[in-house]
């Protein structure tokens, strides 16, 4: 099942959007029977979490706070993680089948949530000040950022125009295409993964590698969410930071 994706907030007049805080979770789709991740693959959840979820289709992420990513990739992923699933909690943002716009959406959503699901905060920005202020909030807080929604917009299964995503820095994806000999302290491990943008540019990513991702790093040709500050004028991301595998 396609889902609704993020283009970058470029300075646009914000005033009147809807506002959330971007979390740094698990996407997952519930079609009403059960969960996926925005590519299809299964998500193994639990029976006991799974059966306090709606029988409409949500969109939305499954999480365990801020600066828990890894953890939470861990339990989504395991096919035995037990009880370490109480802690997960699934955050909706949308409801893809209800008619109507935005609104609309999140006035359905927010009556059919309960138990491990919620339906996340939204609130209209007042404009630029507003939102920078909130970003500030929202990343000294340890969040990755905020999402701008469109008032009245559709729920569109493509990378939309009216789903914009704020952060002090950029992301792109990248595909891994090899990797780069460690020295120093890294010289048993890695130095660095080489990758590849879609139009072919190379550049390598070894800030934001832990230890164990150095020992046992993404394979070659798996897609990596990387963050950068700016392209240089050859197009290529300026200090890339590895954040996830995407």
């Amino acid at each position: 099942m396609s889902v609704m994706l993020a283009k970058n907030w470029v300075g646009s007049d914000p005033a009147g959007w809807w506002m959330s805080e971007k979390l740094d979770g698990i996407r997952a789709v519930w079609d009403g029977v059960s969960l996926t991740t925005r590519t299809g693959q299964a998500i193994h959840a639990p029976a006991w979490f799974t059966a306090s979820l709606p029988a409409t289709h949500l969109d939305g992420e499954l999480w365990m706070g801020r600066g828990t990513f890894q953890r939470t990739t861990s339990v989504v992923r395991s096919h035995s993680a037990g009880d370490e699933w109480r802690q997960v909690r699934y955050a909706a943002f949308d409801a893809p089948a209800v008619a109507g716009g935005f609104e609309a959406r999140q006035a359905a959503l927010r009556e059919s949530v309960s138990g491990v699901a919620y339906a996340l905060t939204q609130r209209q920005c007042i404009g630029i000040s507003d939102l920078a202020a909130e970003l500030a909030r929202v990343t000294k807080a340890g969040g990755e950022g905020v999402m701008l929604r469109q008032p009245g917009s559709d729920y569109e299964r493509c990378r939309s125009p009216s789903l914009l995503k704020v952060k002090t820095f950029l992301d792109c994806e990248a595909t891994v295409i090899g990797y780069a000999t460690g020295t120093g302290r890294n010289r048993s491990t890695i130095g660095a993964l080489v990758a590849t943008l879609q139009d072919g540019t190379q550049f390598r990513v070894s800030s934001g590698l832990s230890d164990a991702l150095r020992r046992d790093p993404p394979a070659v040709g798996t897609v990596i969410t990387v963050a950068y500050q700016q392209l240089t004028d050859a197009g290529v991301p300026r200090f890339p930071s590895f954040l996830r595998v995407a």
